[in-house]
C-alpha cells in the first residue's frame, strides 16, 4: 500500500496547530477552523503489513495530545474495567434485553439518522454499548435530579451536550436545568440528541453533510468513525469496542430488517 494523504484537522481557533489523522484524502474542517493537506511519510500509520489496512483505532501520540487537549478525552479504561465490560457483553439475558429496548427506539434511530445525515448503525452501536453498560438506577428521575449522575438516558448524554447544541444556556436557571434533564431522560428525545451530537462532531471533523460513513469498505471512514466514537465516550478503548458492534449481525438485522416476534397459531 502506497503512502496515504495525511488529514490535517483544525480542531481549534484559527492560527492554532492542526491535528493530523493518519488516514484519508480530504480536509476535515468547519467554518472558522484551519486545515491543510499535505503528503507525509508518517501518514502510512499502523500498517501491519504490505497490502493490509491500517488500524483505524491506532491514534498517533500527536493525535492523542490534540484530542485530549481540545476535547478532554482520556486514555483507556483499566484492564480490569475492560474485562468487566467484555463480560457484560457475554450475558445473553442482558443482551436480549438491550436489543429489545433498541427495537423500541428503531423508528427514532432511522428517522433522525436520515434527517441529520448520520449512519444509523453508528447510532445503534453507541446506544447498544451505553445501554448495555448503564449503571443501575441512573435513569430514575429522583437520582437524575439529585445530581448524583452527570449523564442520562440511553445514550448517556449530559447537560453539556445540550449547551453545545444551543438547547440550554450556560447560565441556565435551576428550572431550565431540570427541564433539560427531563429531556435527557426521555428515551426518544435522548436518541434525537445523540444523533444531533454525532452530526455536530461530523461537522467539526469536516465530514460532508449526508455522507454515509462505511467502516467496512473505506479505511478513511473507519478512521472517522473511530474518532467519533472516541469523542463521544472519551475512553481510548471505546473505538475498538464500537467497531466490533458495527459488525454485529443482530444489530444489523435490527436496524436494516427489524426483529419480528414469532406468531403463535392457535388451532
Amino acid at each position: 500500500m502506497g503512502l496515504g494523504v495525511a488529514l490535517a484537522v483544525g480542531l481549534g481557533l484559527e492560527g492554532s496547530s492542526s491535528l493530523r489523522l493518519g488516514m484519508g484524502n480530504s480536509v476535515l474542517t468547519e467554518p472558522g477552523l484551519t486545515a491543510s493537506v499535505g503528503t507525509d511519510s508518517s501518514s502510512a500509520l499502523a500498517l501491519s503489513g504490505e497490502g493490509q489496512r491500517p488500524d483505524p483505532t491506532d491514534f498517533s501520540p500527536q493525535e492523542l495530545r490534540e484530542l485530549q487537549q481540545r476535547f478532554g478525552v482520556h486514555g483507556p479504561q483499566t484492564p480490569l474495567a475492560q474485562l468487566f465490560t467484555r463480560g457484560l457483553d457475554e450475558l445473553t439475558p442482558l443482551r436480549a434485553h438491550t436489543l429489545g429496548r433498541l427495537e423500541e427506539l428503531r423508528p427514532t434511530i432511522l428517522s433522525e439518522s436520515k434527517r441529520m445525515g448520520v449512519n444509523p448503525m453508528l447510532v445503534a452501536a453507541i446506544l447498544f454499548d451505553e445501554m448495555q453498560h448503564a449503571k443501575p438506577g441512573e435513569d430514575l428521575p429522583l437520582a437524575a435530579h439529585s445530581g448524583l449522575f452527570t449523564t442520562h438516558g440511553p445514550a448517556q448524554l449530559g447537560l453539556s451536550e445540550m449547551v453545545h447544541q444551543g438547547l440550554l444556556r450556560e447560565d441556565a436557571s435551576l428550572e431550565e436545568i431540570q427541564a433539560a434533564r427531563e429531556q435527557l431522560l426521555d428515551p426518544r428525545r435522548n436518541v434525537q440528541l445523540l444523533v444531533g451530537k454525532l452530526a455536530r462532531l461530523q461537522r467539526v471533523l469536516g465530514i460532508e453533510p449526508g455522507r454515509r460513513l462505511d467502516a467496512s469498505s473505506r479505511p478513511r471512514d473507519a478512521k472517522a468513525i473511530a474518532t467519533l466514537a472516541y469523542l463521544h465516550n472519551g475512553k481510548l478503548d471505546y473505538p475498538t469496542r464500537l467497531l466490533r458492534y458495527l459488525q454485529d449481525p443482530e444489530l444489523h438485522a435490527l436496524i436494516y430488517s427489524g426483529r419480528k416476534q414469532a406468531i403463535t397459531v392457535l388451532i
